[in-house]
């Protein structure tokens, strides 16, 4: 998470091939997922967002995190639940527990 408007705009042009300034935000999360940037042409010059969660770690969709896969699109929703520290992933329904209660019987 070091890398400054020079280095991320060279990224975005040379892996992802892209122009900095077209108009897409383009993220940048670090390794331990706690920390994110956002890279983005605002009208006169590039802007730059840096956050880092204070606990917890940055959920990111399904399929983003495979090697092979350079860039991700995903819609102003998905990108305001990340924000937001929301886990944007569908949750598995959990199975139904059980509870025992106790009968009290009164003589």
């Amino acid at each position: 998470m070091r890398w400054g408007f020079n280095r991320l705009s060279g990224v975005v042009a040379e892996r992802i091939g892209r122009d900095v300034r077209c108009g897409a935000l383009f993220l940048f999360m670090g390794r331990s997922g706690s920390a994110l940037k956002i890279l983005f042409f605002h009208g006169t010059g590039l802007c730059l967002f840096y956050k880092r969660l204070d606990a917890g770690l940055f959920r990111i969709p399904s399929g983003a995190d495979d090697p092979a896969r350079q860039t991700i699109a995903i819609d102003e929703d998905v990108l305001n639940a990340l924000l937001d520290g929301i886990d944007i992933e569908v949750p598995q329904k959990e199975k139904a527990k059980t509870v025992k209660r106790r009968s009290k019987t009164l003589h």
